[in-house]
């Protein structure tokens, strides 16, 4: 998948510079080992499992960094067609607003357009991913006892990227013949976040609703969420 991504999206277009993993550490050959597995055909219920012997939190680390390294790929190739203009609200169709919030400039939830709520959360992950209490690489050195907490968070955020992409911008992805790669790299987020019950189902709701309106889906996976679940409109 990471090589097809590259050669359907621009590369020079992300939105931040990519993390990348440091040769020779832990976590480099755990990357490597999840890359070799989503390059071998398996299935992407069994690539995400947690290989024997290793660190569940080393495991959750490798993923969130690689999939804000490939969300940040897609939304920056995307940023196009996600303006001011055409998205004033960052929001997953006319039901669900997504406000900004954080602990510095925006202390309570905020509403912002699309292309603000991006850049917002594109440095928030940056900043936390570059936190050594937060992330740390070096050998010995443990994660702080809130670790998966903010990995939830970041990948519910992140979550939400998917949403306003697949509502608000599918037929660009169409047209960029994009749809097939956004969808495995879904599939591939989906999956990992069930897999360990990271982000709470409430958050799947937006794209449930469309899957159900369009019949299905257009190939996005949802696994069984075929019922209302139920989500505040305002999230943060």
């Amino acid at each position: 998948m990471a090589l097809c991504l590259k050669q359907v999206f621009n590369k020079d277009k992300t939105f931040r510079p990519r993390k990348k993993f440091e040769p020779g550490t832990q976590r480099f050959e755990l990357y490597k080992k999840a890359q070799a597995s989503l390059k071998s055909g398996l299935d992407l219920r069994a690539v995400v499992q947690l290989p024997p012997g290793e660190s569940i939190n080393d495991w959750i680390a490798v993923h969130v960094v690689d999939f804000f390294n490939r969300i940040n790929l897609i939304y920056g190739t995307m940023s196009e067609y996600c303006t001011e203009r055409s998205c004033p609200i960052m929001s997953g169709g006319l039901k669900y607003e997504y406000r900004w919030q954080d602990d510095s400039k925006y202390k309570k939830p905020t509403k912002l357009s699309a292309p603000q709520y991006m850049c917002m959360l594109m440095d928030w992950i940056e900043m936390l991913i570059n936190n050594e209490d937060i992330f740390p690489t070096r050998i010995g050195v443990p994660f702080p006892k809130q670790f998966q907490q903010v990995c939830t968070k970041i990948l519910t955020r992140l979550f939400r990227v998917f949403v306003h992409v697949y509502i608000h911008h599918f037929d660009s992805i169409i047209n960029m013949g994009a749809e097939a790669h956004v969808n495995t790299c879904y599939k591939h987020f989906y999956y990992f976040i069930r897999e360990f019950s990271l982000i709470d189902h409430r958050e799947l709701e937006p794209l449930v609703r469309m899957a159900l309106a369009r019949g299905g889906g257009g190939g996005v996976v949802w696994a069984g969420h075929s019922t209302a679940l139920g989500l505040d409109s305002e999230q943060c």
